[in-house]
């Protein structure tokens, strides 16, 4: 096992320690995990460890902040399958400026910009840095097998994609599967466990899990549970940007987390997302 990455890891807690947006677990929602999921690629109902919802509950208080607000606006500005091509209207470019304007001045976006600048891999100057972003999570590109721009880092992460209608890809944001859930297009299928990985906690902020979405399924996903969007925008961007390595361990709070984080031509995100190695149990 690499060792973790010590000055990541000091970043990512003092993140983590001034996301003041995050939820509580418990109090501001509640999951349940209900079973293990199967471990077969099937939409039938063999496979189906959970007979419920994963969220009993969320205070939608919350995504009246401005920066929930602002991320929610986003979701529905995307054509899910890979190879249909992306069409950006002016009214959703306004709408991803909004959303960076909105994070940019959050404590996390704020302590990941200083950091950034003083390792010169960020333009001190908040307009660049804003661009700089825009690059990374919005600027669209081809994924595997489609010959036009069908894809961007913030689509494939946060919003999530089907390929060949059959399989869900990316989809590493729990906001989205809360609301998706809500709507009806989310069957929770139940939570991942391998013999390696510790078992899932309901008050813990990081679940591995499967679930289907329209007629795809995600045989296995991970996500953070309970976080504000500008945590996860500061943390995927500070790995994207620190690390060549696609994978980076990092020790905050309960958490021994690896980040996987895969470049896309080295100037996008292709996908990134939480995978959870263990919870340090405080002395």
């Amino acid at each position: 096992m690499i060792e973790s990455d010590r000055e990541l890891s000091a970043m990512v807690q003092e993140l983590w320690d001034n996301d003041v947006n995050r939820l509580k677990p418990g109090k501001d929602y509640r999951i349940s995990l209900q079973g293990k999921a199967g471990d077969s690629m099937a939409l039938n109902d063999n496979n189906d460890g959970a007979g419920y919802p994963l969220f009993t509950f969320v205070d939608e208080n919350i995504f009246k902040k401005e920066t929930f607000l602002a991320f929610i606006s986003l979701l529905d500005n995307y054509e899910s399958d890979t190879g249909e091509p992306e069409i950006v209207t002016p009214e959703e470019v306004a709408e991803n400026h909004k959303f960076l304007d909105s994070i940019i001045q959050t404590p996390t976006m704020k302590i990941a910009h200083k950091y950034l600048v003083e390792k010169h891999l960020s333009p001190e100057d908040p307009t660049k840095f804003k661009e700089q972003l825009y690059t990374i999570w919005f600027e669209l590109y081809a994924r595997r097998g489609s010959s036009r721009p069908d894809s961007s880092g913030f689509e494939h992460v946060f919003v999530g994609e089907t390929r060949g209608g059959r399989t869900v890809i990316g989809f590493h944001n729990w906001i989205q599967l809360y609301l998706q859930e809500k709507l009806g297009h989310i069957d929770y299928k139940g939570y991942s466990v391998n013999a390696h990985s510790p078992q899932p906690d309901e008050n813990k902020h990081i679940l591995a899990l499967q679930f289907s979405w329209k007629n795809g399924i995600k045989p296995k996903g991970s996500i953070f549970i309970g976080v504000s969007p500008e945590f996860e925008f500061a943390l995927y961007t500070l790995c994207f940007l620190t690390s060549p390595n696609e994978r980076v361990k990092v020790q905050f709070s309960f958490y021994d987390v690896e980040i996987v984080c895969h470049h896309y031509n080295q100037k996008h995100i292709g996908t990134t997302y939480p995978v959870l190695l263990r919870y340090q149990h405080p002395a």
